[in-house]
């Protein structure tokens, strides 16, 4: 398939996925936001809340099928938070959740082994973009050069 068959074909399932969630799209508007409350994926775990009070979600990343890493962030603070979250609690396995500023994930790290959550990790990024990095049992997922609206705030 060329690169322009590749485009088509996510277009296409975005329509799809916006359709099957409840939203709308069309060619002259945007994506609406879907009206009901969509199941999460298969392997993502819920935020558990461990950032505290005035931490938002930003975004996440699935590792796999074993749970999620999220990247939260406090206008009140300035801080952003990344805590890996399993899916499902179980015996203690290893566990990383990182945070770094611009494309670097190694500024702040927790690193062990834990039965349900790694972190949650804190740093400063006001005016800074942030790169998130969750681990579990050898599954790595996350985000480079996010969250760089927080510079505006």
């Amino acid at each position: 398939m060329n690169a322009l068959g590749r485009i088509m074909a996510v277009a296409t399932a975005g329509l799809g996925a916006a359709w099957l969630a409840g939203g709308t799209a069309t060619a002259a508007t945007p994506l609406t936001a879907p009206t009901a409350t969509v199941k999460a994926a298969a392997g993502a775990a819920v935020y558990n809340g461990s950032c505290g009070a005035g931490y938002a979600v930003v975004n996440s990343a699935d590792i796999g099928r074993l749970g999620t890493v999220y990247l939260t962030y406090s206008a009140t603070t300035g801080e952003n938070c990344v805590v890996t979250v399993r899916a499902a609690k179980g015996a203690a396995v290893h566990m990383v959740a990182s945070l770094g500023l611009g494309t670097n994930t190694a500024d702040v790290i927790d690193d062990g082994y834990y039965t349900s959550y790694a972190g949650p990790v804190f740093l400063d990024g006001r005016g800074m973009c942030m790169s998130s990095r969750g681990e579990i049992n050898g599954e790595v997922a996350g985000k480079n050069w996010t969250n760089c609206e927080a510079r505006i705030r």
